[in-house]
C-alpha cells in the first residue's frame, strides 16, 4: 500500500462533504436549491404528484446528488464521504420533495442508509408524509441468487435512477411510483472489478489494499470483496469474465431483447479504457441477439481516484423503453 497520502486540491478534509455540496448547488446554475442542512432540492417540482427523493454518500460524486433535476429526481439527502445522510436529513428532504402525493426513498442498499432512511420515513410518518421505499441492489457478485435482498447498489443505480425518475415525472400515484422504480431495479443487473483503491480524503489514504497484479473481480465501489481476485489481464480477457456473471444470474436476456448497457468508470480508469472495454463487451452481447437501445460511457458512479469500471446492463421492455426514452437534464446525467 502506498504510504503517501493522495493530493487532494480541497480545503478543510473534515468538511470536504459540506464544501462540495455548496459547489454542486451552484453547478445547477439556480434550478436546485440547498434545504436545511445538506439536501437538494430542484425548484420547479410537479405540483400534486408523487415524489422521488434519492440519497447516500458523498465522495462518489456524481451521484446520488448529482442525478437531481429536470426529468431526473426531485431530491436527494447527502451524507458525509462515504457516510450515509442522518435521518435529520433525509427528514428535511423528505418535507421539501413532498407535494401531498407522498415521497419514494430510493437508494443503494447499504446497512447505514436502509438504518438512516427508515428513522427518516417514521419522522416523516409522524407528520403525516407517507412514504415508499425501494431498494437498489443490482451488484450480482455481492450476493447469490437466493439471497439477493442482501446485494449491494452499485452503477446500476444510474438507469435505474433514470426510469424512476421518468416515471416520477408521469404517474399520478405513489404505488405506481414504487412499482415502476422497483421494476427498473429488478430489470439491472452490475458487475465491477477494481484495479487500484480509493481513498477518504480526511486522511488521503487508500481504504483497501489491492497488489499490483491483479484486479478484484466483483469488488464493490469502496473496496468490498467480490468472487475473486484474478491475475492483472488484457480488456480482451476481462469483458467476457465480467459479462459471464452477468448473464450466469436470473435475469433472462434472449435473442431479440432490447438493454441499456452502462459502461462506468469508478473515479481514475480513464475513457481510454471504458472504450476498449467496450469494444471488446458489445460483440460479445450481440452474439446473444441482444439489441443495445443505448450505450453509455461515463465516469459516474465512483469512489475519489479508485481505478476500475464496472458493467451495468438494463433490460428494457415496452414500458421501461418508454420511460428510458424521455430526455432528461442533471450534473451527472444528461440524455437529449
Amino acid at each position: 500500500m502506498n504510504p503517501n497520502p493522495a493530493k487532494k486540491i480541497i480545503n478543510d478534509p473534515l468538511k470536504c462533504a459540506d464544501d462540495l455540496f455548496e459547489g454542486l448547488v451552484l453547478a445547477y446554475d439556480g434550478k436546485a436549491r440547498k434545504v436545511g442542512t445538506r439536501s437538494i432540492v430542484m425548484n420547479d417540482l410537479r405540483p400534486d404528484a408523487p415524489a422521488l427523493l434519492i440519497g447516500g454518500g458523498a465522495g462518489h460524486e456524481p451521484i446520488y446528488h448529482g442525478l437531481v433535476g429536470k426529468g431526473m429526481a426531485d431530491g436527494a439527502a447527502i451524507g458525509d464521504i462515504f457516510a450515509a445522510p442522518p435521518p435529520d436529513i433525509v427528514l428535511e428532504a423528505t418535507q421539501a420533495v413532498n407535494r401531498g402525493k407522498g415521497v419514494l426513498y430510493l437508494y443503494g442498499n447499504y446497512a447505514g442508509d436502509v438504518m438512516n432512511f427508515d428513522i427518516g420515513a417514521e419522522l416523516a410518518a409522524e407528520e403525516g408524509i407517507e412514504v415508499r421505499t425501494v431498494i437498489i441492489n443490482d451488484d450480482v457478485a455481492s450476493a447469490p441468487i437466493d439471497q439477493k435482498n442482501n446485494r449491494r447498489g452499485v452503477a446500476g443505480l444510474v438507469p435505474i435512477v433514470k426510469l424512476a425518475s421518468a416515471a416520477a415525472a408521469t404517474v399520478d400515484t405513489l404505488d405506481e411510483l414504487a412499482r415502476l422504480a422497483q421494476k427498473a431495479n429488478d430489470h439491472t443487473r452490475s458487475v465491477g472489478v477494481s484495479t487500484k483503491p480509493g481513498s477518504i480524503p480526511a486522511t488521503g489514504l487508500p481504504t483497501f489494499e489491492l497488489a499490483d497484479d491483479v484486479i478484484g473481480l466483483g469488488m464493490g465501489i469502496h473496496g468490498e470483496k467480490g468472487v475473486a481476485l484474478i491475475p492483472m489481464c488484457t480488456a480482451k480477457e476481462l469483458a467476457p469474465k465480467m459479462l459471464d456473471i452477468i448473464f450466469g444470474d436470473d435475469l433472462p436476456l434472449n435473442p431479440g431483447d432490447e438493454i441499456v448497457f452502462f459502461v462506468n468508470s469508478l473515479g481514475s480508469t480513464h475513457m481510454m479504457e471504458l472504450l476498449i472495454l467496450l469494444k471488446e463487451a458489445r460483440p460479445l452481447l450481440e452474439a446473444r441477439g441482444l439489441k443495445i437501445h443505448q450505450t453509455i460511457v461515463d465516469s459516474i458512479v465512483t469512489c475519489q481516484e479508485m481505478a476500475g469500471v464496472s458493467f451495468s446492463i438494463t433490460k428494457l421492455d415496452a414500458e421501461l423503453k418508454k420511460l428510458w426514452d424521455m430526455p432528461c437534464e442533471s450534473v451527472g446525467y444528461t440524455k437529449l
